[in-house]
């Protein structure tokens, strides 16, 4: 593979590119080495090489489909959405818990408005968090306890009529 590199075996990177990010980088000979890890992580736009999963909620006015980005790891979980400057209608990112319990979220380093929908262990959603405010540290709470929780585009679930109480229906909620 001439002038190509692997990216873990999901992405292929010109080699151009990485060479202009390392001189960049190196460019940077006056920050600390945090600082210029900071500058590294720029926004992206939605991850066209994520890898995604089907998710349905039934509503009353009918199933709502999404594809997801699963989040089931404390480095995905708190990485979630921040940075990214666009997330299609369609996508959405699940995060995964062990446990059913209180949940708060926060939209810190987050640059698009989110509905949150916090969803308890039998995948019934039990609270919803609506046009979540970008870059906003205050935390959000779950209403109830919840094993999973759902983060798409802001304003979708009232666009879409996904009310508290519809069943998301998935593989992680599968009795």
């Amino acid at each position: 593979m001439t002038g190509l590199m692997r990216d873990a075996g999901r992405r292929v990177v010109p080699a151009a590119m990485v060479f202009t990010l390392l001189a960049g980088v190196s460019a940077c000979g006056d920050k600390a080495p945090a600082a210029a890890a900071i500058d590294a992580a720029k926004p992206v736009a939605d991850k066209p090489d994520a890898v995604l999963e089907p998710l349905s909620i039934e509503t009353a006015k009918g199933p709502v489909v999404f594809r997801v980005e699963i989040a089931d790891d404390d480095a995905e979980r708190e990485r979630g959405l921040m940075y990214r400057t666009a997330l299609a209608p369609d996508r959405g990112m699940l995060f995964v818990f062990d446990e059913t319990a209180p949940r708060a979220f926060w939209m810190k380093n987050t640059y698009i408005p989110l509905d949150i929908l916090y969803i308890g262990g039998d995948g019934r959603i039990v609270s919803i968090a609506a046009r979540a405010e970008p870059f906003n540290e205050t935390p959000i709470p779950s209403r109830s306890p919840a094993r999973g929780v759902l983060e798409i585009y802001g304003g979708r679930a009232a666009e879409l009529g996904i009310q508290v109480g519809d069943r998301v229906r998935h593989r992680v909620f599968q009795k």
